[in-house]
């Protein structure tokens, strides 16, 4: 008897991915109260959320595979999963695409009004909001929908305020003057994550200072000559020799004609330029920090519209761009300008829109970090927290350090309104507007990582003290990337740290960033990016989830091209293959080995079961997903199914793949929920794979000496093969092959499977023959047929002759000499390789 289900001859997964992620979905499981069975230990991910505006990006998608990898294998495992999902709001982003929308409609946002501005978000947002959660359910991402947040949803938005309001009733969060990122065309504070670096040429200006009391001048080097107006020092090294002179004396600014002093500073670059720079605390950050460590006044020149101030002098109301052009002409008339080089650097943009960021004192709101990071620090030193891998620990420790106060305003309409009330001189805070005539509330609006970073207790129905938030949190694993470890991840310690006194999640894996064939950033441009949804249309999801996980490690920059995807689309229909064949075989019950081969295999199954959980356990992914890639293919399809067709055991075939299938599930669950519904004929939700227990190791089927004796076997079938290739004998000749050595008896005992897969007759006793070939201490002579021979006889008269000519060539010294170095070398490698080959021949 055999199985009656049939599969098609091609794994087709567009007509089939869809299908099965309904049924998940239908099933509830994805819900962790409505999984089987009793589960009392919880496993928690919260989802890092999407930007609401955004396309699933391959960051994303390698993010969702490895957090979903972790959610099935602990569901299979019998955890009590809950993987929560939400979407961020993306003030800037969001906001800039909305006034894009109605820029169109010859309408701007001050023309609209807030309340209407805001009203045409939410409309924006109603009508393409699940854009990106229908993407990620195309991943394959199993997390509970039912749970999914949004970050200005109303549960989140009163834990937000409530968070607010707590840390300034606490004195944690103030108001104050402190240089900010500023785009001058967002009209707003931005965060360090939303400022790209991107390399631009510029021009170096080199400006002569006139050193008071009319010694020689000191020369400065700048990008930004228009700053000059508001310098209030020159600063240098003060381990530069060059310069200790200087130090203590006065120059004098041109133009605006401001004595200041020579300052030395530990923040000075002395490569940079001619180690001199002219310092404004005004409009460069780093010259912010000199200027607080030295008491320096602050000019500001420029204005948030990137226009020139009031005390910019006869300059005022250009931009900056016409300013730089006037204030060049004017040092040269004056003789200031010493040279100008050409120059590329990076520049501070803007991510949302590509302007360059104008760093600016502004009033802003700010949260005091010191005392939130000393506690965030203490949580990984002390092994509350888990960083993987170990060495991000180090850059996190330096961050934390090093960390600066957080200015946490936006001047956005699209984000959490801040909870302060103003009334004259009055101010308060409060979630609720005070009761009384003449109170306006702030009209800035939080950063996005201030809400994200109460994202795993907030989503848990924080402040309220719920049956999630008591069961959940802290969270098990937060999955995101090395390059917002700092930006969010170290935020939502510190948060959590404060509000819930624990720690908000157990261990930090860090995956890295999906680079192109030749290791350099995706560009769209060049024709190197790659868009996950378009690919699993094309190789099925699965597959891109292999490419993306396989071949790397924790941290690890991964390399992803369509060769590599379509290789695992490959694989995957190599497993469909296998279960194809799998399901043409008798139907047996039990799990019973009758051959070594059975043994064998039964064995191996053992300790690929042990490694692949430890692997998953310790967050070894990519070891995991080749160990079982190697299984199947290496050693279940190559070795073991072609032996059942010699010895069959439908038994034991059926269970080491459906228990290798299991394994594999949390890697493709596409095609192994599909391949056993078809092998168990699986009826109903409650034995859909993704519920099945974990496998364990059965010691009962652990065989060492199995795992020996096949491995003799299998080294003499490959070493014959490789005979036969090197002797040239064709495909469906048989061969005939005496075998001789101390494991004469083992090959006497599998002679029949040897024979079928070497396509040979083999005889085994001593021989006095020489041997054409060695496998473990077996020797073994190929007899060679009349026209066998006669074609190595040809193969070694052409490969002589070939030899005479290669050797005439490099015994000519002229063309050693004078033929290019690979060129010359190239031949010497054919030289070796021919003679090898006429080696095996003989």
């Amino acid at each position: 008897m055999t199985f009656t289900m049939k599969l098609s001859k091609a794994y087709e997964p567009q007509s089939i991915e869809a299908n099965i992620y309904k049924r998940w979905e239908r099933s509830g499981f994805f819900n962790p109260d409505k999984l089987p069975g009793k589960r009392m230990k919880p496993f928690a991910i919260s989802m890092p959320p999407p930007n609401v505006t955004g396309e699933l990006h391959l960051g994303h998608a390698t993010g969702m595979t490895l957090e979903d990898i972790m959610i099935r294998h602990k569901r299979m495992q019998g955890y009590k999963t809950l993987w929560l999902p939400g979407t961020d709001h993306a003030g800037i982003s969001t906001q800039i695409m909305v006034e894009r929308l109605i820029a169109s409609e010859g309408v701007n946002r001050h023309a609209l009004g807030r309340d209407k501005f805001l009203k045409r978000v939410w409309q924006w947002k109603k009508q393409y909001g699940t854009h990106i959660t229908q993407q990620i359910r195309q991943i394959g991402a199993s997390c509970d929908w039912s749970r999914e947040h949004f970050t200005m949803d109303p549960k989140l938005t009163a834990a937000v305020q409530h968070a607010f309001v707590t840390m300034y009733n606490d004195g944690l969060i103030y108001r104050g003057k402190r240089i900010i990122n500023w785009c001058p065309r967002c009209l707003s504070a931005i965060s360090d994550l939303e400022v790209k670096h991107e390399p631009r040429k510029h021009k170096l200006y080199f400006l002569r200072y006139k050193l008071a009391g009319g010694a020689a001048p000191i020369t400065v080097a700048t990008t930004r000559p228009e700053t000059m107006l508001g310098d209030t020092a020159v600063a240098v090294n003060p381990k530069d020799e060059r310069y200790k002179s200087f130090v203590g004396k006065k120059v004098t600014v041109p133009i605006v004609e401001r004595e200041v002093p020579v300052i030395a500073d530990r923040g000075v670059e002395q490569e940079f330029g001619t180690g001199a720079v002219k310092v404004t605390p005004a409009h460069d950050a780093l010259d912010y920090e000199i200027g607080l460590r030295n008491e320096l006044p602050i000019i500001s020149v420029i204005d948030e519209h990137a226009h020139m101030t009031k005390e910019a002098g006869i300059f005022v109301g250009k931009s900056t761009v016409e300013a730089r052009r006037l204030i060049l002409e004017e040092l040269q008339e004056g003789g200031h300008i010493e040279k100008i080089e050409d120059y590329e650097h990076n520049v501070a943009t803007c991510d949302r829109c590509h302007t360059e960021i104008e760093p600016l004192i502004s009033l802003q709101w700010f949260v005091k970090t010191a005392p939130l990071a000393k506690k965030a620090i203490a949580a990984v030193k002390t092994g509350k927290i888990h960083i993987v891998p170990a060495r991000f620990e180090k850059v996190y420790f330096h961050w934390m350090n090093n960390i600066r106060d957080w200015c946490i305003s936006r001047q956005l309409w699209w984000g959490h309104q801040i909870p302060i009330w103003y009334n004259g001189d009055k101010v308060k805070a409060s979630v609720a507007k005070p009761a009384g005539k003449g109170w306006k509330q702030d009209p800035d609006t939080l950063d996005t990582w201030f809400s994200s970073g109460l994202w795993t207790f907030a989503t848990l129905g924080w402040p309220k003290k719920t049956k999630g938030l008591t069961l959940y949190h802290p969270t098990s694993v937060m999955e995101t990337g090395w390059d917002i470890l700092f930006f969010w991840v170290a935020r939502m310690i510190m948060m959590s740290m404060y509000f819930m006194k624990e720690v908000p999640f157990k261990t930090v894996y860090l995956h890295g960033l999906v680079l192109d064939k030749d290791g350099k950033k995706m560009s769209k441009s060049k024709g190197t990016g790659i868009d996950p949804i378009p690919m699993t249309q094309k190789y099925g999801t699965d597959a891109i989830r292999l490419s993306l996980v396989l071949g790397t490690a924790a941290g690890q920059d991964v390399r992803l091209y369509e060769e590599k995807i379509s290789s695992y689309r490959n694989f995957i229909n190599k497993l469909w293959n296998i279960a194809r064949f799998t399901l043409t075989q008798p139907k047996e019950t039990g799990v019973k080995p009758k051959t070594l081969a059975d043994a064998w295999i039964l064995s191996r199954l053992q300790t690929v079961t042990k490694e692949t959980t430890g692997y998953l356990e310790s967050f070894r992914f990519s070891e995991a997903g080749a160990l079982l890639y190697d299984f199947l293919w290496h050693e279940l399809a190559d070795w073991y199914i072609e032996i059942t067709k010699v010895a069959p055991n439908a038994g034991v075939l059926r269970h080491v793949l459906l228990e290798s299938i299991k394994l594999l599930h949390p890697f493709t669950p596409f095609v192994t929920e599909e391949l056993w519904s078809h092998l168990t004929a699986a009826k109903g939700t409650k034995d859909m794979l993704m519920v099945t227990s974990w496998p364990e190791t059965q010691q009962g089927f652990v065989n060492a000496k199995a795992e020996s004796d096949f491995s003799i076997i299998r080294e003499f079938i490959v070493a014959v093969r490789n005979a036969r290739s090197n002797a040239k004998v064709p495909p469906h000749v048989f061969s005939d092959v005496c075998a001789w050595g101390k494991h004469q008896k083992l090959l006497q005992e599998h002679q029949a499977i040897i024979e079928r897969l070497t396509r040979i007759k083999l005889t085994c006793g001593e021989s006095d023959a020489k041997p054409t070939g060695v496998a473990r201490g077996m020797a073994f002579a190929l007899a060679v047929t009349e026209e066998t021979g006669k074609r190595q006889e040809s193969e070694r008269a052409q490969l002589t002759e070939y030899i005479k000519r290669l050797e005439h060539q490099l015994a000519n010294e002229q063309f050693v000499k004078n033929a290019p170095q690979q060129v010359v070398e190239g031949q010497r490698s054919k030289l070796k390789e021919t003679r090898n080959r006429l080696d095996q021949l003989k």
